[in-house]
């Protein structure tokens, strides 16, 4: 095999992003990603040499793509509260798509560095806080630390997320139902955060 398939590659890919970040299976071997994916354990091992550097691979992926997709939301040409809407509805489809992939960026950011920490808040957070600041001066949102208006926005955002397994078994919901709640949640959270006079 001299030529490598860009479609087995990328199903691969696809395969193991579910099992790691949709299904939360952090550890699955070579073996348990080729079944899923349908293909023999010697391909995964052909386009990735080792179980540790798919992983990193599709982890440097899905990071990029979060990346990209919060950066749409946060500095795209939009009124604040247009863009409050779509970083929350971004954020949420997200995570419940890879609910485990939040719990994994959130132990991965100590892995980051400064450098890296310190471009994100140059290019998005501090423009980012900036227009929550304007928006309190126009009396559109509850005045406060612009830094506490990020992190309960996030706080309402992920934590119902982040804890569905948890949710589920203490409000006895399927999980069909927990997902329409989460989608009805997402203009909750709007209302919550930029309720309306």
């Amino acid at each position: 095999m001299s030529v490598k398939d860009k479609g087995t590659e990328q199903l691969i890919k696809d395969t193991a992003k579910k099992i790691f970040f949709a299904d939360g299976k952090l550890h699955a071997t070579t073996q348990d990603i080729a079944d899923a994916a349908g293909v023999n354990r010697t391909l995964v091992h052909y386009y990735f040499r080792s179980r540790k550097l798919l992983f990193e691979q599709v982890t440097e992926e899905a990071m990029n793509e979060l990346r990209q997709m919060m950066s749409d939301a946060f500095t795209g040409k939009l009124t604040f509260k247009e863009k409050l809407k779509k970083l929350i509805n971004v954020f949420m489809d997200q995570t419940m798509a890879y609910p485990y992939r939040e719990l994994f960026l959130i132990t991965e950011t100590n892995r980051y560095n400064q450098a890296h920490a310190d471009g994100v808040h140059d290019t998005h957070t501090k423009p980012f806080l900036a227009e929550i600041k304007e928006e309190m001066d126009k009396g559109n949102i509850q005045t406060m630390d612009p830094r506490h208006y990020i992190m309960n926005l996030f706080a309402l955002m992920a934590y119902p997320l982040l804890s569905a397994n948890l949710n589920k078994s203490f409000l006895k919901i399927s999980d069909l139902e927990y997902h329409k709640l989460m989608n009805q949640r997402k203009q909750l959270i709007f209302e919550m955060i930029y309720p309306t006079k």
